[in-house]
């Protein structure tokens, strides 16, 4: 252990390392009961629940390992939260791809990810986009998937009244009940610093469901185990090649704007985790930059073919490893023993309808709380910085589309600065960005 990760350099042992990694898996395996929810039987995907279980574990393994064995980091990676919604609700959903065409887009991405990080180009990308920009793209996946929390566990409904969009759920629903106790079970749990308090606010809700559905025969939309045996699904491994025909023959629009929407918001997800968790583990060096970032984001590119291959949406680096690293975790042995724990995670399938979505949804409404953190760091006192954060912010929950969101935000910033004659403040890869953008909405409005 002491030749592969050092140990005795990052002032930490073999224990250490691995309670880190227990502490960081359990922090965080809400996933492989929260990615089913997002991209599973219910949403516009149509996968199934267990095709979805099977792959999200052995992406994470795969992923976790990957970035612990290249950069000597103490991280995990997973099919990444904001991610799975713009696969399913984005790709899938407003632009019509089946799931395996949308499997092969991420494919494709992780290649371009690759070509983009070897190069040097993926960070020189990132740094062309202005910090307050990248504030608010984080809050606004936040927004985003608080609102799919929210409408997952019924709180907030459509309205067919002329005077309202959407409205308050029905309380009088047990499932919307339960779903609003979860979410105060979590609250406590977080604000009381309860270590893996997602996880455990969702256990405890699950718990309660399991209660009143089965001993009091309340209907809250949990599901008995027909078989105890793990059941380890398949169905959607390989289908990103499968999916290629569909994605060539998909409208060129449609193309166009997955691949930018793949690209971009992967890139500011994966860029922001990584600096945010080394930052709090001290990796960072005099200039804020972080050492052997390229070989973590090579593993993130990497991990992001191979999820799509086993079947699941973008794997990123997760911000929960600060967890890990809170407690000790220095070095690569940490990512390890999280990867074993997600790859033995294989064998939870049959709790899975123990899970109802009253217990996940709590989780997306918290972890869109803790992704807003960022408004503080904008300038909104500065109105040329307010607007196109605004619009990039309140844009992705209204539009419903994270792209959208992004989208109106860096076109806002390039207009102001050329209507304020600041040509010199807007970076040239912007323009770049910005044209890209422009032309999505263009071929979109086309007939192609």
């Amino acid at each position: 252990m002491e030749k592969l990760f050092k140990l005795k350099e990052h002032g930490t042992n073999v224990r250490t390392e691995i309670i880190a990694g227990l502490t960081t898996f359990f922090t965080m395996a809400y996933i492989i009961f929260l990615n089913p929810v997002i991209l599973g039987e219910g949403s516009p995907t149509g996968m199934a629940n267990t095709a979805v279980v099977t792959a999200t574990c052995i992406a994470a393994a795969i992923g976790t390992w990957l970035i612990g064995w290249l950069s000597n980091y103490p991280m995990a990676q997973a099919p990444g939260l904001g991610l799975n919604a713009v696969f399913s609700y984005t790709l899938c959903g407003a632009f019509g791809l089946s799931a395996g065409a949308a499997l092969a887009a991420v494919f494709i991405a992780g290649i371009i990810f690759i070509l983009l990080t070897v190069t040097g180009a993926r960070t020189a990308i990132v740094k062309a986009i202005p910090l307050n920009l990248k504030k608010a793209i984080s809050a606004g996946i936040g927004l985003f998937i608080a609102i799919i929390g929210f409408v997952n566990a019924g709180i907030v409904v459509g309205e067919s009244t002329a005077a309202t969009t959407i409205g308050l759920g029905d309380f009088s629903n047990p499932a919307v009940l339960l779903a609003f106790a979860g979410l105060i079970i979590t609250i406590v749990l977080v604000v009381a610093k309860v270590p893996a308090a997602l996880f455990v606010g969702m256990v405890a809700t699950s718990v309660i469901g399991c209660v009143l559905q089965f001993v009091f025969g309340v209907e809250v939309g949990v599901t008995a185990p027909t078989s105890w045996v793990p059941y380890l699904d398949f169905s959607m491994f390989g289908a990103c090649f499968a999916g290629f025909g569909d994605l060539i023959s998909a409208p060129v629009a449609s193309l166009i704007a997955t691949m930018i929407t793949l690209v971009l918001v992967d890139m500011f997800d994966t860029i922001g985790t990584l600096i945010g968790a080394a930052g709090k583990a001290g990796y960072l060096d005099e200039d804020g930059n972080l050492p052997k970032i390229e070989k973590a984001m090579l593993a993130d590119a990497v991990a992001t073919s191979a999820g799509a291959v086993v079947g699941t949406s973008t794997v990123t680096t997760y911000v929960e490893s600060t967890s890990g690293i809170a407690v000790g975790g220095r070095t690569g042995l940490t990512s390890t023993v999280t990867g074993i724990c997600f790859a033995l995670a294989l064998f939870l399938s049959p709790v899975i309808g123990l899970v109802p979505t009253a217990a996940t949804a709590p989780l997306l409404i918290i972890v869109g709380v803790m992704m807003c953190s960022s408004l503080k760091e904008i300038d909104w006192a500065d109105i040329e910085v307010a607007i196109p954060c605004f619009l990039t912010v309140a844009g992705m929950p209204f539009f419903y589309s994270i792209t959208d969101g992004i989208a109106f935000g860096f076109i806002a910033h390039v207009v102001i600065k050329l209507a304020k004659g600041k040509i010199k403040e807007i970076h040239p890869l912007m323009y770049v960005i910005v044209l890209l953008f422009i032309l999505k909405y263009v071929i979109s409005a086309l007939p192609i």
